[in-house]
């Protein structure tokens, strides 16, 4: 399998913005809760549950090695890539249990996902504390490493089960039942389009910035049909670990809208 290393390039950093980072929490640069590494058959499934299946076969598909970053599990042919998320740099937190399968489309993984794909692999390094990647990344932006989509896009999120925060500024996290899809919207604001409340049945907006989303789940019929599916993938998660399993509220369509709620959802 091929070590994807760097993704991009790794640009000149002045060393006064060095300093500034490795300032934030002194001494805590190897404060990590370890990331268990997922049974990889188990993961390819993940990863592919988010993708409709008319393009799961020719799809890439990359696996998480805790100790180096993703690795390419499969090489696909049609510009769409799948993987596993399991840190999100925003919050910086460095959790052991985020679970969330996305798959980019062409321009998605041309311009989104090598974030993504920094970001596991500094946090394996084990060099940075949560708090100096969230720092670096976003110097990264200001100094033009990454980019915006050129185009509109998508990619799907459409997987029976994840495991992530329950809002915008939260740093609580639940296991839900939540199949949605995630239109580039680079630098637009909700008003733009009219965005609904976060969670609601109305297309909203996520990740506000150069990598904005405007969401809109599945619709009832299409999250049971998904949930149908993959009862076999949702038992084999739940058995891998307790905390990835859906209870029937949050197996619910209607109650995984409202995952803000307090109790509503595995937390």
């Amino acid at each position: 399998m091929k070590n994807l290393g760097f993704r991009l390039a790794m640009p000149y950093v002045a060393m006064s913005a060095v300093a500034a980072i490795c300032h934030v929490a002194p001494g805590s640069a190897a404060e990590q809760t370890p990331l268990d590494q997922l049974p990889r058959a188990l993961e390819v499934k993940l990863a592919l549950s988010a993708l409709p299946s008319h393009l799961r076969g020719e799809a890439t598909v990359f696996v998480l090695d805790p100790k180096t970053g993703y690795v390419m599990e499969r090489q696909g042919s049609n510009g769409f890539t799948c993987f596993v998320e399991r840190t999100d740099y925003v919050r910086a937190q460095y959790r052991d249990d985020l679970l969330v399968p996305i798959c980019f489309d062409p321009e998605g993984t041309r311009t989104i996902e090598p974030v993504s794909f920094d970001v596991a692999r500094i946090r394996a390094e084990g060099k940075l504390s949560a708090p100096q990647l969230k720092l670096l990344i976003e110097q990264r932006f200001r100094e033009g490493t990454y980019h915006s989509p050129s185009r509109p896009g998508i990619s799907y999120m459409i997987a029976p089960v994840m495991r992530l925060y329950m809002g915008p500024d939260s740093k609580d996290i639940a296991t839900m039942n939540m199949p949605h899809y995630m239109f580039y919207a680079p630098n637009l604001t909700g008003a733009d389009f009219g965005a609904g409340p976060t969670f609601g049945p109305h297309p909203y907006l996520a990740n506000p910035g150069p990598h904005a989303y405007m969401i809109l789940h599945v619709g009832a019929a299409e999250a049971a049909e998904i949930n149908r599916e993959n009862q076999d993938l949702l038992k084999e998660i739940c058995a891998y670990r307790a905390v990835y399993c859906l209870d029937e509220k949050s197996s619910a369509h209607g109650t995984a809208r409202s995952m803000s709620m307090p109790g509503q959802a595995h937390r």
